[in-house]
């Protein structure tokens, strides 16, 4: 049975953390499918601040701020500013995941095949990782797809938006659920 399909890799929402990686202003433009790749991110925002999941953010040096619907969402977070493409190179960016004591990182960002990657591919020996395919994207779907493909290859499990979601709330009838129920349906 292959890494990802084990129950073991079943998310826990006591043990996760959302991570976003370099959904910049200046290449947001250039992303294939860039407005649902930031619905879903900014679902995924709401999402994590009703669970209590910590919500980290990198981006890349000279590249400008994160868009400006995140840092509505988020005003008070903490950005970090890398030069490393892999944000988990960054010693800054590397210590505040140590900080946030989770060991299951869900990342999303921008590009798929460079940044987000090299992310995943530093994270993978120390982390348990998702990356939510809905919300990470390149300027082409060529390399979009070869960049799920090798972080899947090195051990990241791939998921969605909707079923992370469905994944770490595990049931309906909730006042939790009701609170989720307009996200998922993007109301």
């Amino acid at each position: 049975m292959a890494r990802g399909d084990t129950a073991e890799n079943l998310l826990s929402r006591n043990d996760t953390a959302l991570v976003i990686v370099d959904i910049q202003e200046r290449l947001m433009p250039s992303i294939a499918n860039h407005e649902t790749l930031l619905a879903n991110v900014l679902r995924l925002i709401r999402f994590a601040r009703i669970l209590n999941l910590p919500i980290l953010a990198s981006q890349q040096i000279k590249l400008g701020p994160l868009v400006s619907e995140i840092a509505s969402e988020l005003p008070d977070l903490e950005v970090t500013t890398k030069a490393e493409f892999g944000a988990l190179k960054c010693p800054e960016f590397s210590q505040r995941v140590d900080a946030s004591g989770r060991n299951t990182l869900i990342v999303v960002g921008m590009e798929a095949h460079i940044c987000v990657a090299q992310t995943v591919l530093h994270a993978v020996p120390r982390y348990r990782v998702h990356v939510i395919s809905d919300a990470v994207g390149s300027r082409t779907e060529d390399n979009w797809r070869v960049g799920i493909e090798r972080m899947r290859q090195t051990g990241a499990i791939i998921s969605s938006t909707e079923m992370l979601m469905y994944e770490l709330m595990e049931r309906a009838g909730t006042d939790e659920f009701r609170a989720v129920l307009p996200i998922v349906k993007g109301t």
